[in-house]
């Protein structure tokens, strides 16, 4: 029968006394192992342990598993101790020699290191796994390590791009290195580096953690490109992970990320192939795969020995790549309690890990991203965090090197409008925060906001709308949830049925209108955000207006350009995302029609007047996203002080200069001090203040329960992962998803493309409608298809997945 390698070591492992551990210690030849640590070798046991956990989680040496007997009997020739004793001779004297030779530098006694090892471990386990370099032996052969299995390991390394000393020598044998900052910048249009990207250049190399806070549109995109070239010249890291808040933002940065390699890097099988991170996607460069049964990739150009794609082919694997770009998740699950996530953390710790879009992160993944940068600094890493909106709060908790500290700073709201913008913020190697202003980024532009009652009016939003289309414009238009945006999408086809020029100017893939959001296959999605692209980037690929309708998988690191935007009412920083995508590329203000050569920015309100207080009362969802009962932006005192920097800018006929007023929009609005002028003005508000900061407490607690516990040794039961945490965390980071199978599978609305799968949101599914673990027969029409989950029934067409 089969046995395991890793749990069924357990009974040889465990208990306080190691001589009541059998002979399996005594066999590996343990004694020689006592010298490696200051702590009689249980330094040395702990990392054993760890080796023993590399299938993906901690072992439970607690667990009072019992031996195996049957397993460890005599077989024919093979006796289990005599190969036992046999291994730890080669490994003493063979294959790890200098190992055991005397040094006065002992083990790393830090359980942060046992942690880091296993992941090392994993990780080759990974790659030995790979029959095809590292053919099967039945039998023991002394030799097979060092004839085959270490040579076949070195090239392995490099082909996978873990070894890329070639490469490096590449990179110093050309003739400029990246010192010209036209190597790093013309892959994507011919101008010279801005103040911001400047100085991000000039962050001291040995600043470990920075925070560039620009407008977006600024290129922080390049500057974070610029700040890797600079780190892997001088060797301080090897590789680049782009993490990015949506599905889309990773795609299209993937893109720019990749141009960037192959104008920088040196050709031929050395350069690395860029990896999109992304659940779904098979990519690495500019090559698609798919997979097969027996955990195969097909390769569409039928090459599958280029080990530059190994990392490509297994969301386990994305980290191990030289450079990837995907989502912020998949760096988030190198700090959780999900399996491989060792492994994760191990593969990204050479990296330059760049956050995009910090600010977006909320309580829950702010601790983990908190607990990934610890242990990724920690680790001799290297991060770059970058965002248009982040708060001052924001910005010295993610500076602070202990979350007390964080918790006892008070920064003055004052202060915080004063502070430099744009800036770069560094921690200082004295522990100081140090913020830089950066000077203009010549940049800026006056955007006239206003806010209209139309929030629920989806027939004058749409002839707002479809009027500038007509006229050339190209039209954003942004709503808080999927439901307004699918009302919306269909007022807009309403307003321009029988009107062929109005009809062309929806948005869609193919001549069928559709919204944009993240409630649509995967296939679909992936062509809505191309046609997103073409439709609204830049340069100007399509003559005449457009009216885009969207959610927030719209508002975040998409190079889009609008000429108008109308958008529902959201929290400042928030809205201030979205009024990035508006006038964004200077080369297209001479194509923009006359009456939107000016920025404009609709904000769509619930009523009129400026009091939001109404959306406190309770009974029923706000379906609008903003309040206690609306789910998307909960804190209502946050939208209540943005409208209000509206009325004033309205009222004293003033625009919002961007990005000369970012910081002052955003203190205003989020700051603590801001914030407590709420207090005393009634139950509701004290209500909601208490509501939003339990959630926020409790939100920071699942996290933190969450959380690979990098504190604890291998020897303590506080190591090993809680049994049901990796459900609950895959659901978290899912937005609460659940996937389910479609049999046979239905075409796509758009182009026919089969669809096999298709995620929901837990709550629309709802309790008492477990998705059946068997493939669901969808009911099939000319215009998408229809099912069931229990009780609950939901179609699927041009406008994405809604419930009956």
């Amino acid at each position: 029968g089969r046995a395991g390698h890793t749990s069924d070591m357990v009974p040889f492992l465990e208990g306080d006394d190691r001589e009541t551990r059998g002979w399996f210690i005594d066999a590996l030849g343990w004694s020689d192992f006592l010298d490696w640590d200051d702590n009689q070798g249980e330094t040395a046991y702990a990392i054993f342990a760890a080796s023993m956990s590399h299938h993906g989680e901690p072992i439970d040496l607690h667990s009072g598993r019992q031996r195996n007997t049957k397993i460890w009997r005599p077989r024919g020739d093979l006796n289990p101790e005599d190969q036992v004793r046999r291994i730890g001779r080669l490994i003493r004297r063979r294959w790890f020699p200098e190992a055991f030779a005397d040094s006065d530098s002992p083990l790393p006694s830090a359980p942060a290191f046992q942690h880091m090892f296993l992941g090392l471990c994993t990780l080759a386990d990974w790659i030995g796994s790979n029959r095809a370099r590292f053919p099967y032996r039945s039998e023991p052969d002394d030799l097979y390590f060092e004839n085959t299995a270490r040579p076949n390991a070195r090239k392995a390394l490099k082909e996978i791009g873990l070894d890329i000393g070639n490469q490096r020598a590449a990179v110093g044998a050309m003739s400029d290195g990246f010192s010209d900052p036209r190597r790093i910048f013309a892959h994507i249009r011919d101008f010279e580096p801005n103040a911001m990207q400047l100085a991000a250049r000039d962050i001291p190399l040995d600043e470990r953690l920075a925070i560039i806070e620009s407008e977006t549109g600024s290129g922080k995109t390049e500057a974070a490109l610029w700040r890797f070239a600079r780190l892997y010249e001088s060797g301080r890291v090897d590789s680049l992970y782009f993490a990015l808040p949506t599905r889309a933002a990773a795609v299209q940065i993937h893109g720019r990320v990749k141009a960037f390699v192959e104008r920088a890097m040196p050709d031929g099988d050395a350069a690395p192939l860029p990896v999109l991170a992304v659940p779904g996607y098979v990519r690495a460069g500019d090559f698609d795969g798919r997979h097969l049964p027996d955990y195969r990739v097909w390769w569409e150009d039928g090459f599958h020995d280029d080990g530059r794609r190994w990392a490509a082919e297994s969301s386990k694997r994305y980290l191990a790549a030289q450079v990837a770009v995907g989502t912020v998740d998949q760096a988030m699950m190198a700090a959780l309690q999900v399996r491989h996530s060792h492994m994760r953390a191990a593969c990204l710790s050479r990296s330059l890990l760049v956050i995009d879009e910090v600010h977006a992160s909320d309580p829950y993944m702010r601790a983990i991203i908190e607990a990934l940068l610890k242990a990724h600094l920690g680790a001799g890493g290297y991060a770059l965090l970058m965002s248009a909106t982040l708060g001052s709060s924001a910005r010295r908790r993610w500076l602070s090197r202990s979350r007390r500290a964080a918790a006892n700073d008070r920064f003055p709201l004052a202060d915080a409008i004063a502070a430099p913008y744009p800036s770069i913020a560094v921690r200082g190697t004295d522990g100081v925060e140090r913020v830089d202003g950066v000077g203009s980024n010549d940049r800026a532009k006056s955007v006239r906001v206003e806010a209209r009652p139309l929030m629920g009016d989806f027939e004058t939003t749409a002839k707002i709308a479809l009027d500038a289309a007509r006229a050339g414009a190209k039209t954003l238009i942004i709503r808080n949830t999927v439901g307004y945006a699918i009302d919306t999408q269909r007022a807009l086809e309403s307003a321009a049925a029988g009107d062929g020029e109005a009809h062309a100017t929806l948005f869609g893939i193919g001549g069928n209108p559709a919204p944009h959001h993240s409630r649509f296959a995967a296939t679909d999605r992936r062509r809505l955000d191309e046609e997103v692209e073409s439709a609204l980037g830049s340069p100007r690929s399509r003559e005449g207006g457009i009216a885009v309708v969207g959610t927030q998988t719209l508002e975040q690191s998409l190079d889009i350009d609008a000429d108008l935007l109308i958008t529902d009412l959201c929290p400042v920083d928030v809205l201030l995302q979205r009024i990035g995508r508006l006038h964004r590329h200077r080369d297209n203000d001479g194509k923009r029609p006359d009456a939107y050569q000016e920025p404009s920015c609709i904000v769509l309100t619930p009523f009129a007047g400026e009091d939001l207080s109404p959306l406190l009362k309770k009974g029923g969802q706000n379906p609008n996203g903003l309040g206690p009962h609306g789910n998307v932006y909960p804190d209502l005192r946050i939208s209540q002080l943005t409208l209000r920097l509206i009325a004033e800018s309205a009222a004293n006929g003033e625009a919002w200069r961007i990005p000369d007023m970012n910081r002052h929009l955003v203190e205003r609005a989020t700051h603590d001090e801001a914030l407590r002028e709420f207090d005393g003005l009634g139950e509701d508000w004290d209500e909601l203040r208490n509501n939003i900061n339990g959630a926020r407490f409790a939100d920071d607690l699942t996290a933190r329960q969450a959380i690979v516990k990098r504190g604890k040794t291998f020897l303590e039961r506080e190591v090993r992962f809680a049994s049901d945490v990796e459900d609950r965390i895959r659901t978290r980071l899912g937005d609460d998803n659940i996937e389910v199978e479609l049999d046979p599978p239905p075409p796509s609305p758009f182009n026919g493309e089969e669809i096999a799968t298709i995620s929901i949101p837990l709550w629309l599914v709802g309790e008492g409608n477990v998705p059946p673990k068997n493939p669901i027969a969808p009911q099939t029409s000319s215009d998408g298809f229809k099912f069931a989950i229990g009780a609950r029934r939901f179609a699927y067409d041009r406008l994405g997945l809604r419930r009956l």
